[in-house]
């Protein structure tokens, strides 16, 4: 069977560091050429013309919960791939966080044969460490799968590592990329009960940034850091909310020689404390969301490269377990659909670059995770690309929504820009809120 062309013309092509206007041409899944100006040279070519559009490589998703298996009454890789890819997601990383856990080697293989039938986007998963599997972390090969996941604080089931010795263990033996959860459990405890005693389980939400506090957040993030340099483990420290946390991280290396490095989610760089009055429990995230000043710091280490990566950790769940009170609500939201748009507001009021949000989204992602082929629009490598209008407006509503749990933190919002094509290996997957069965997502490769 003939291998599909597909030419993209006249694009604005975001890509290392620059904004150009030129062609990619696509044969099969790869991109075959990148040029100011390419020809047709036969009539079966699939022509898409781009004029006034940009061109973005796929965004690489580090961190996501799509709840299968055991948790599908929120979501599947299923239903979250398809609205990833509407997002221009079209690569994830999953978590192990689902029930059975991913900490075992059939669990994890099991997962992986869900995606290969059923994912819109590419995918990879994390491993998950406790403090009784370091056996079954030594047999992950680092070629085949994204890293090692550690909970060291806000876990599942028997997901905290709260064990040191363990802990020690599993950051010297393990050749595996270690991305963590940093929140101190004790800390925690201890000012929730605080707040028990005076509020039982409808402790206000306004207090939750408060429970799971700044000195929360830093004294695992620091921990974790020092335990990192102590034994010359790969630490990639998840969802950083705090300013403090960013001084502990540093841009004085090029990212592909970085041992520690760290990533930011959306809702911290787009909410503060005084949405909750508003958003409710809606914007409940472990760690939370804080002050202004977090959020400003959070912005301050993203631009100057301390922060390495934009993510979503999206983690549905369904209204009615949001609407319960406060010990009771989980934590965590759906963003893969919003997230580029989301960052592309932020280009608009002229906090960040688009060659900056296609670095921290798409090219670094792909360093960090030495993610083989992927990541730029390169001549000879995968062509997920993803074609963008920024002054195409419209506004988040219950029924373009497209996560199973059906409900967004951005409900209400008008963004400026849309997500218009989604191509997956070189197949148009998505266009303007229609998808294409194509079937066309692959495994993550590494390039270890």
């Amino acid at each position: 069977m003939k291998e599909k062309t597909v030419l993209i013309k006249n694009a604005n092509i975001v890509n290392e560091g620059k904004v150009t206007k030129g062609d990619i041409l696509i044969e099969g899944k790869y991109i075959k050429e990148v040029a100011q100006s390419i020809s047709a040279k036969h009539p079966d070519v699939h022509v898409y013309d781009a004029e006034g559009k940009y061109v973005f490589p796929g965004v690489i998703d580090d961190q996501v919960h799509f709840r299968e298996p055991g948790l599908t009454h929120k979501a599947t890789i299923e239903t979250e791939s398809r609205a990833a890819i509407a997002g221009g997601i079209t690569s994830f990383i999953e978590m192990p966080n689902t029930n059975p856990q991913t900490t075992t080697i059939e669990e994890l293989e099991k997962k992986f044969d869900v995606a290969s039938k059923t994912s819109s986007a590419n995918f990879s998963f994390m491993f998950g460490g406790t403090n009784t599997n370091l056996e079954e972390i030594l047999k992950v090969d680092s070629k085949n799968v994204a890293g090692l996941k550690l909970f060291l604080g806000s876990s599942t089931g028997d997901m905290l590592v709260d064990d040191e010795n363990v802990l020690e263990k599993i950051f010297s033996s393990t050749d595996l990329l270690i991305s963590a959860h940093c929140e101190d459990e004790g800390t925690i405890k201890n000012n929730l009960e605080k707040y028990k005693e005076e509020y039982g389980d409808d402790i206000p939400i306004k207090y939750h940034p408060i429970i799971r506090s700044e000195e929360a957040c830093y004294l695992s993030s620091s921990r974790a850091i020092a335990l990192a340099k102590k034994t010359g483990a790969r630490l990639h420290v998840f969802h950083l909310s705090t300013g403090k946390e960013t001084k502990l991280f540093s841009n004085d290396i090029p990212l592909k020689d970085k041992k520690i490095t760290a990533e930011v989610c959306i809702h911290h760089l787009w909410f503060t404390d005084e949405d909750y009055d508003k958003k409710g429990t809606l914007i409940k995230w472990n760690p939370a969301v804080k002050t202004k000043k977090d959020k400003d710091m959070l912005w301050e280490a993203l631009l100057d490269d301390r922060i390495d990566v934009i993510a979503t950790d999206h983690a549905p769940h369904t209204t009615e377990e949001k609407e319960n009170l406060y010990t009771k609500a989980p934590s965590g939201g759906p963003l893969v659909q919003h997230a580029l748009v989301a960052m592309l507001e932020n280009y608009h009021s002229g906090k960040i670059g688009l060659e900056k949000i296609v670095e921290k989204m798409c090219h670094n992602p792909a360093i960090l995770f030495q993610i083989e082929k992927r990541g730029y629009i390169k001549e000879g490598y995968f062509a997920d690309l993803v074609l963008v209008d920024l002054s195409n407006p419209w506004t988040v509503k219950k029924d373009n929504i497209l996560y199973k749990c059906g409900w967004s933190p951005f409900e209400g919002t008008t963004f400026k820009s849309r997500v218009t094509h989604t191509f997956i290996n070189g197949e148009l997957a998505y266009k303007n809120f229609k998808f294409y069965d194509v079937n066309n997502a692959m495994r993550l490769t590494f390039n270890r």
